[in-house]
């Protein structure tokens, strides 16, 4: 791959010399949206750990019993392989003890072997918001991490707003470094905690404060430029060896530098070996885990794990692809655990077409003129509203059916109706009956649902599952309807795209009309029949 450097496979586990540090647990949960019970850290350690990162921050011991469990159930349900635990706190309060300070040896209790520190290295925020003097903010500091050091925990430093800080005073800011260094820290972190920061800034800062004093550092950057990865490789650039990220971004406001597009830049671009050999192709599987455990949908075009990272679309890009995938593709997907997806829609040209069936196991031999059939119709269908970029299995059936000359059916529609009724109470009965032909037999269901479609949905399955019982694993996952650009208002065309699951995997089908139910019966019709192609069910129609 052109620009890209490949780690040595031959080369061992990392070691210490270079940190990935993650903490989705503390900072990423976080998140505007994200609510963390303790079984999903347990969860989602558990999958970071797999990932290969060197440490887990999981939260703030002490400060509310959350994390205080959750340090305690991991400790006693999770071997940990590749990652050490960390907790997470702050310096002792001003003109206390370290050893005297409850928060402080709420830390210690939690039993993690790294301890994470954050502490103040901007003047402004010492005075206004711990309410002390400079002097006594790097005493607490000194204080706090000899003291932890000295009960044999490792000690990392957090200095929070370090970036403003320098920018105001950088002597003190440095100040707060060389206490924390000097105490026995064995890396003092920069933290941009606004985000504001660009990367030539961040370079410039790094290489200045590493220069002067002699500390080990690491890099905490929030996004709120859309900055965060770029400032962390850059700060990688300047001389840092200890890079704090998120899963999949999250964190506060916009979010913290993505752990994952960070880990495969050092990886692939940098050439350096930060995961244990193998881990990276476990990137996308674990972005997508973690997503689902924290409940939000992960991102389509997020990079190098997005399901759209490598998907191509216009005509021109798949027939580049088709002599060499390089061309428009900056790594291979499998190197991280995602695969090419070739988009059809009315951009698509022979290529496109050809290498989709490629894709879908549908071999299309190079026929041009089987391919330009594929084409001219898929063109003319989206030009009436279909979209088959979001809707493969619609799509596959249309190239099936192309490519063998006939319908792939299982059953003949006869007719469909539904009813939804509104009654005085204000509640709502939808009921609906299909008459379907399979298999040279005439079949009339009704079945109830808790709306139109879910009703006919029901009923067609209810009719055919006793010729196919196949059909009994099948269950609607998700709806979308879009109003097409139409005459006006309720007279457009309408779009339906329905998902569908067997419990195996999941496909997605399409209809259009200007009715919305006779939308979503076309997409419920290819849905159920592609189940049935799924399960290998020979069609008879």
């Amino acid at each position: 791959m052109t620009e890209t450097s490949k780690p040595d496979d031959s080369s061992p586990v990392p070691d210490d010399s270079f940190h990935v540090f993650d903490t989705t647990l503390r900072d990423g949960a976080q998140r505007e949206g994200i609510n963390l019970t303790v079984a999903d850290k347990l969860t989602i350690a558990r999958h970071l750990d797999d990932f290969g990162v060197g440490f887990i921050e999981g939260g703030w011991p002490g400060a509310n019993p959350r994390d205080t469990e959750f340090f305690a159930r991991a400790q006693a349900e999770i071997t940990f392989r590749n990652a050490q635990l960390v907790a997470f706190g702050a310096t002792r309060r001003p003109g206390a003890k370290a050893a005297d300070d409850p928060q402080v040896n709420a830390l210690l209790a939690s039993g993690a072997p790294v301890i994470t520190l954050v502490a103040k290295s901007h003047d402004r925020h010492v005075e206004l918001a711990l309410r002390t003097t400079l002097d006594e903010n790097v005493e607490m500091v000194r204080d706090t991490v000899s003291y932890l050091c000295s009960q044999g925990r490792r000690v990392f430093v957090d200095c929070e707003h370090f970036f403003d800080g320098y920018r105001a005073n950088p002597e003190y800011a440095k100040a707060v470094v060389r206490a924390a260094a000097d105490a026995g820290a064995d890396v003092v972190v920069l933290c941009d905690t606004n985000g504001g920061m660009l990367p030539a800034q961040v370079q410039a800062v790094v290489a200045t404060v590493a220069a002067d004093t002699g500390a080990r550092l690491g890099i905490h950057a929030q996004d709120d430029t859309g900055c965060a990865v770029a400032n962390t490789l850059a700060a990688v650039d300047a001389g840092a060896t200890h890079v704090q990220c998120t899963a999949n971004g999250y964190g506060e406001r916009v979010g913290n530098a993505n752990l994952f597009p960070v880990v495969a830049a050092l990886e692939l671009k940098y050439g350096k070996r930060v995961l244990p050999e193998g881990a990276l192709r476990e990137m996308t599987r674990v972005s997508h885990a973690i997503a689902e455990v924290v409940n939000l949908t992960p991102s389509t075009h997020q990079p190098y794990v997005g399901v759209s990272a490598f998907a191509h679309k216009a005509g021109l890009h798949a027939s580049a692809i088709k002599v060499d995938p390089d061309l428009y593709q900056h790594i291979d997907p499998e190197l991280v655990g995602n695969r090419i997806r070739m988009l059809v829609s009315d951009m698509a040209g022979r290529a496109s077409i050809e290498l989709k069936g490629k894709e879908l196991g549908v071999d299309l031999g190079g026929d041009r003129e089987l391919i330009g059939r594929v084409v001219d119709r898929v063109k003319e269908r989206e030009l009436a509203g279909y979209t088959y970029e979001a809707a493969d299995a619609s799509f596959e059936l249309l190239l099936r059916e192309e490519a063998d000359g006939r319908s792939r059916r299982y059953f003949r529609t006869e007719s469909w109706r539904a009813i939804t009724e509104d009654r005085p109470d204000g509640s709502h009965a939808n009921e609906a009956t299909v008459k379907v032909w399979a298999k040279g037999e005439r079949i009339v269901a009704t079945a109830e649902g808790n709306g139109p479609v879910n009703a006919l949905d029901r009923a067609l399955r209810v009719g055919l599952e006793r010729i196919y019982p196949q059909l009994a694993k099948l269950e609607l996952v998700d709806y979308k309807v879009r109003i097409l650009e139409g005459k006006h208002g309720t007279s457009s065309t309408t779009r339906v795209l329905i998902s569908t699951t067997d419990g195996d995997g999941e496909w997605s089908t399409v209809g259009v009309a200007d009715n919305v139910i006779a939308a979503s019966w076309q997409a419920l019709e290819d849905a159920v029949t592609y189940g049935l192609l799924r399960a290998g069910v020979e069609p008879t129609e």
